[in-house]
């Protein structure tokens, strides 16, 4: 049975002060995994050839507080919709998984920090049943086809109550966190480096954003929607300043920062009594604060604010019971949340290069440095500090959003939909000229990396120079397969090292076929990106829509940008941008023309949101579903046997007797694995509090500071440990506690037994 790393939770006080003398391991690049996973691909090819209602409680109000809320209403105007929202564990399995998003062979799961989250946020058409649309925001990598495909088919046997949920009112977005399991997606590129595709894991994320859309159905009622926006000034800066730098100076200079600092803010708000039921929020910030060799499953930065907003909202007067805070990705692509910019840590003490962020002409020693990157734990301390400084600038929002927000007007509610073909796909470009773009490929910058996940090799970003690159990577290229020269000449002056687009052995290697999808209530807008939008792509992008749609919407007009959303496209940039060929311009898959065509695309789909209409946007081409032809080399649990001497339950090392408030309480038990049963909805820790005579439940897996790892003891008879560490806080209750654990066995027949193991209690001072 495969090994799994140990993760060691030490004090927070206790992290060294001095990074050179505790430098973060180079991570390896995507390039450099495909390499390694191309042995194992050939054999997998070879292989293949030959052979409920809502359990809220009853709304009571009295007198007093119907006539605050009738004077709310008289200032907040807006027209009323149906509103939902939703929320459902897609956790999937936490160890023995390769992670999704730095694509490093190395990032196995060996544990959990916090559970991953479907959140969904219906909004109808009160007069019109029909006319609505599902917002879904995934504690995930990005939205997949793949995903998308079992989203539609899971909701359509919910029954025909659920009917008018289809392709074209459905956008599943990712938050983009990099500390999640992967192995789920639809196409082989991003498959290579989880070994191919996992049922388990994919049926997770599918099953509870299910959940999630059914709960946001049954929760529907008749509501308002407000919008307002916020700054955050230290959340994200720009990663690849030296591309942004390529844009014309007169558009910069309109804006007051190379990243878009920007927090949306959609307010839901039911009718009945005023009560809030959720906020959906777009920010720009990489889900990369935890690094490349973490090895615990949480949301990152994103899974850190919706968890300290929804934490808030218990006490909150003005929030429903089942509150739900949605942060979605906006114009990300460039951004980084390692906000105290790119070093090299190779004693050096300087900065990396603007240009190519190197050291020394490599950029293995270039890293991005957090907010606390001082404290060598793997990114944990940074990340709940940048989730945390959104967080509060959306809660300040929040809590002055009356005064601030405009009302949404007007009772339109559109959605479109359609599939687009982007292989040499022709278009008018808005300098009256006609343009393509290309089948899909990846550039030598690619395989550079970026300043959250450096390359490997002597690969480099700012490499758009196809006569200087390394002979050896140039036969690699070619032995997958050589673009032809008119994908050279329509992909130039990026050049291709992989040219993915037009791989499909055994199964197409990268999509060609993209979602083009937008929804509307009155004059809020919302495009929901396949790719990652860098900050001046999305800044054209949003800018093109809402200028073009003045002619649908009775106000001024309101667009947000989210994504990586539907079918993963990788990124996108400005004309600009892509000439400089950093990393976002290596991955922007169908060519310099790839912005402009989705800005037409956008543009002329925008009749389908008009309030008068009742035509559908066409279905276009359907893409490819692999799920069941998806290569898997990923080996299951064969079976659990205990410790030898010992039984499942058993304690192997119990808590001290007393901690003081920020230590670190440890308990190891003896385990199995946790793939047996991800307990979804559920939890494999609790720490249990003495309360008069009862232990009461006050920390679960939903909880940052609580973290459960599992470590392997004995491949061959099938042991393991688990240890639960519970980093004390400085707000928790002084008290007595004790910490329990539960697991499942796998006997070799099959069979699976649960179990729970329970700590000694011990006294928190």
């Amino acid at each position: 049975m495969p090994s799994s790393q140990q993760y060691s939770v030490v004090p927070r006080d206790d992290f060294p002060d001095d990074l050179e003398d505790n430098p973060v391991k180079a991570p390896k690049s995507i390039f450099a995994s495909i390499l390694i996973c191309i042995s194992l691909l050939s054999f997998g090819i070879l292989y293949l050839t030959l052979g409920a209602a809502s359990l809220e409680p009853a709304i009571k109000s009295d007198d007093e507080y119907a006539t605050a809320f009738r004077d709310h209403l008289a200032r907040a105007g807006g027209d009323e919709y149906l509103l939902g929202v939703g929320k459902a564990d897609i956790t999937g399995p936490v160890v023995e998984i390769n992670f999704m998003g730095y694509a490093s062979l190395p990032q196995i799961g060996t544990g959990l920090r916090q559970r991953l989250y479907a959140r969904t946020f219906i909004v109808g058409n009160t007069a019109v049943p029909t006319d609505r649309f599902v917002y879904m925001v995934l504690d995930t990598a990005n939205g997949d086809t793949a995903i998308r495909n079992g989203i539609l088919e899971g909701v359509a046997a919910l029954g025909s109550g659920y009917s008018m949920y289809t392709t074209s009112n459905i956008a599943v977005t990712g938050t983009h966190s990099h500390s999640g399991p992967g192995a789920w997606l639809n196409y082989l590129l991003p498959q290579i480096t989880s070994l191919g595709f996992d049922k388990q894991s994919y049926q997770a994320i599918v099953d509870g954003s299910v959940l999630s859309i059914k709960r946001a159905h049954e929760s529907l009622k008749p509501g308002h929607l407000s919008y307002a926006d916020t700054t955050v000034a230290d959340a994200n800066i720009n990663r690849s300043l030296w591309a942004y730098l390529a844009n014309p100076a007169a558009e910069r200079a309109q804006y007051t920062s190379d990243v878009d600092k920007t927090i949306t803010m959609l307010r839901f708000q039911r009718s009945v009594d005023g009560k809030n039921i959720g906020v959906l929020a777009w920010h720009s910030v990489h889900g990369t604060s935890m690094l490349e060799n973490n090895t615990h499953v949480s949301g990152d930065n994103k899974g850190v604010s919706s968890y300290l907003f929804e934490k808030a909202m218990l006490s909150d007067t003005s929030a429903a019971p089942g509150f739900v805070a949605a942060f979605s990705q906006s114009s990300v692509g460039d951004t980084t949340p390692n906000v105290l910019g790119a070093w090299c840590d190779d004693g050096s003490g300087k900065q990396c290069t603007l240009d190519k962020s190197t050291c020394n002409g490599t950029s293995q020693a270039c890293h991005g440095r957090g907010p606390a990157f001082q404290k060598v734990d793997l990114g944990v301390s940074s990340c709940y500090e940048i989730g945390t400084r959104v967080y509060k600038a959306a809660k300040t929002l929040y809590d002055k959003f009356d005064s601030v927000a405009t009302p949404v007007q007007d009772a339109s509610v559109k959605a479109y939909h359609t599939f687009n073909d982007m292989t040499f796909f022709k278009f008018p470009h808005s300098n009256g000229s006609i343009v393509q773009t290309c089948p899909a490929a990846l550039g030598y910058a690619f395989a550079g990396g970026t300043t959250d996940g450096p390359g490997a090799f002597d690969f480099t970003q700012s490499n758009n120079d196809s006569n200087a690159q390394n002979p050896l990577w140039v036969i690699v290229s070619s032995v997958l397969k050589a673009p032809s020269p008119e994908q050279k000449a329509c992909q130039s002056p990026k050049p291709v090292l992989l040219d993915v687009g037009e791989l499909s052995t055994p199964y197409a290697w990268s999509p060609n076929i993209v979602d083009i999808q937008s929804f509307r209530v009155g004059q809020f807008i919302m495009i929901v990106s396949p790719s990652e939008a860098t900050t001046m792509a999305g800044r054209r992008w949003k800018s093109a829509v809402a200028k073009a749609a003045i002619s649908i919407t009775t106000t001024t007009p309101k667009v947000v940008l989210g994504g990586p959303a539907n079918t993963y496209a990788h990124y996108v940039t400005t004309p600009e941008e892509y000439g400089i060929q950093r990393y976002e311009g290596g991955s922007t898959l169908y060519g310099p023309n790839e912005l402009e065509a989705y800005m037409y695309l956008s543009v002329s789909n925008l009749k389908y949101l008009a309030g008068t209409t009742t035509a559908k946007a066409p279905a276009g081409p359907s893409p490819p579903d692999n799920r069941k032809n998806s290569i898997s080399l990923i080996t299951g649990v064969v079976y659990d046997s205990p410790i030898i001497f010992r039984s499942w339950g058993d304690v192997i090392t119990e808590p001290a007797a007393t901690y003081a408030r920020g230590a670190v309480v440890n308990a190891t038990f003896v385990g199995a694995n946790p793939r047996n049963n991800l307990r979804l909805e559920g939890t494999f820790l609790a720490v249990e509090q003495l309360v008069g005579s009862s232990w009461t439940t006050v920390r679960d897996d939903q909880d940052w500071f609580l973290v459960y790892t599992w470590k392997r003891v004995d491949g061959l008879i099938g042991s393991s440990e688990v240890t639960a560490s519970w980093e004390t806080e400085s707000y928790a209750t002084p008290g007595t506690y004790r910490i329990r654990y539960n697991g499942d066995w796998k006997a070799l027949g099959g069979k699976i037994t649960p179990f729970t193991a329970v700590s000694k209690q011990f006294t928190l001072v």
